[in-house]
C-alpha cells in the first residue's frame, strides 16, 4: 500500500508497505478519508514525543473494513465504519473509576497511520470506539468523530443554559468544533475571538453569534462590554497559550466557568490571582482526551447534522499532496483538510 510517513520533522515520504494484517479481535480499515489536525502539524513542524520517527501518521478517519480478525463478531469486510485511534483498556484504576480518558496505557497504544490506504485497528479500539457509518453521513464528516468527542468529553461537566454567553478564545478546528459543539446544545450567544477572516466567516456559519478581533489588550473590556460588564459564562481557551490561560480568567462572570482546552508546551506555568478565583468562586477545568461515552455521544451529533459540519473541511487533496495539505494549514486561512487516497 501507499502510506505517508514522517522520516523526521519537515520531512515526509511516500513509501510502498505491506498492507497489516489484522490481530485477533482487531481490523484492517480502508482508509476512505483521513483529515489533517493540529498535532499531526505540530509532528510535522517540529516532532512529537509520542510520534518517533521514521512514522507512520494520521489518526482521524473513516473507512470500510477490509479485513477482520478472529474473533471479531461486529464487524464484517465491507462494513463502513467510524473510529477513534485509541481506546482504554477497561481494568487500570482510572478506567474502573469512570475516568478512562486517564487510562494508563491509552496513549501508549494509540494508532497512527491514517495517512495511508489502508490502517490497522487493535482489539481494544474495535471494542469500545469504533461504529457503523450511516450512508446519510459523509466520510469526511464521520472523520471528525475523534476530535468532537474530546470537546464533547471536555463540555460534559459544564451545565449550560440557552441564554448563556460563551467566549471561544481561537479559532482553529478545535474551537469551532467547540462552536457546533455548543450550538447543538441549544447555546445562543457564542462570541469567538481570533484574527483570520475566513476561520471567523466559518465561525458564524456554523453557529457564532459574533466573532471579534483577538487582541489580548483590549479582550477583557471587549467583553465586559458585551456582557453588561458581568463577563462571559463560560470561557473556552483553545490557543494553548499560557498567557491566553490567564487572559481567560479575566473575561469569565462571578461564579463562572474556565475550559483550558488548549495544551500549553511541557514545563510552562502560569499565574493566577487568587482573590479572583476564589471570591468570585471561578471554576477552572483542563479536560484531556476522550471517553468511551464522549465518543458515543460525538457520533449521535454527527449523524444528526443539526450543524453544517462539512464547513469545518476547506478542500480535499490526494494522499501524495499530504505535504501540501500540512503546509497550507501552518499558512492558517483554512481549518482542515481531507486526505483521500
Amino acid at each position: 500500500m501507499r502510506a505517508n510517513v514522517l522520516i523526521e520533522p519537515g520531512t515526509i515520504e511516500m513509501q510502498h508497505v505491506p498492507i497489516p494484517d489484522p490481530e485477533p479481535g482487531g481490523v484492517v480499515v480502508k482508509v476512505m478519508t483521513a483529515l489533517t489536525c493540529g498535532t499531526d502539524l505540530k509532528a510535522f513542524l517540529r516532532g512529537h514525543p509520542k510520534f518517533p520517527t521514521p512514522t507512520l501518521f494520521g489518526h482521524e478517519f473513516a473507512g470500510v473494513i477490509a479485513k477482520v480478525g478472529a474473533g471479531v463478531t461486529r464487524f464484517k469486510e465491507g462494513d463502513v465504519v467510524m473510529s477513534t485511534h485509541s481506546a482504554p483498556c477497561g481494568e487500570c484504576y482510572y478506567c474502573r473509576r469512570g475516568q478512562e480518558n486517564l487510562c494508563d496505557t491509552i496513549m501508549s497504544t494509540m494508532v497512527l497511520g491514517a495517512y495511508a490506504e489502508y490502517i490497522r485497528i487493535p482489539e481494544r479500539i474495535v471494542r469500545h470506539n469504533m461504529y457503523p457509518k450511516p450512508d446519510s453521513l459523509p466520510y469526511r464528516e464521520a472523520a471528525l468523530m475523534e476530535p468532537l468527542a474530546c470537546v464533547v468529553h471536555g463540555l460534559a461537566a459544564v451545565t449550560t443554559r440557552e441564554d448563556d454567553t460563551v467566549v471561544v478564545l481561537g479559532n482553529g478546528a478545535i474551537a469551532l468544533l467547540h462552536v457546533a459543539a455548543l450550538k447543538a446544545r441549544g447555546v445562543e450567544n457564542i462570541i469567538v475571538a481570533g484574527r483570520r477572516a475566513y476561520r471567523q466567516a466559518v465561525a458564524r456559519a456554523i453557529g457564532a453569534a459574533q466573532t471579534i478581533p483577538f487582541e489580548a489588550e483590549t479582550l477583557p473590556e471587549h467583553v465586559h462590554d458585551l456582557t453588561n460588564g458581568r463577563g462571559a459564562d463560560l470561557v473556552i481557551e483553545c490557543t494553548g497559550q499560557p498567557q491566553i490561560w490567564e487572559l481567560a480568567v479575566q473575561l469569565v462572570r462571578r461564579g463562572g466557568d474556565v475550559i483550558f482546552f488548549g495544551g500549553c508546551k511541557r514545563g510552562t506555568t502560569v499565574t493566577f490571582d487568587t482573590e479572583r478565583i476564589h471570591y468570585d468562586e471561578i471554576t477552572l477545568r483542563s479536560p484531556f482526551h476522550m471517553t468511551p461515552r464522549a465518543v458515543r455521544q460525538a457520533r449521535q451529533l454527527l449523524i444528526e447534522r443539526r450543524v453544517a459540519w462539512g464547513q469545518l473541511i476547506t478542500a480535499d487533496y490526494p494522499l501524495e499532496r499530504l505535504g501540501e495539505a500540512l503546509d497550507e494549514l501552518q499558512r492558517g486561512d483554512c481549518i482542515k483538510f481531507a486526505v483521500l487516497p
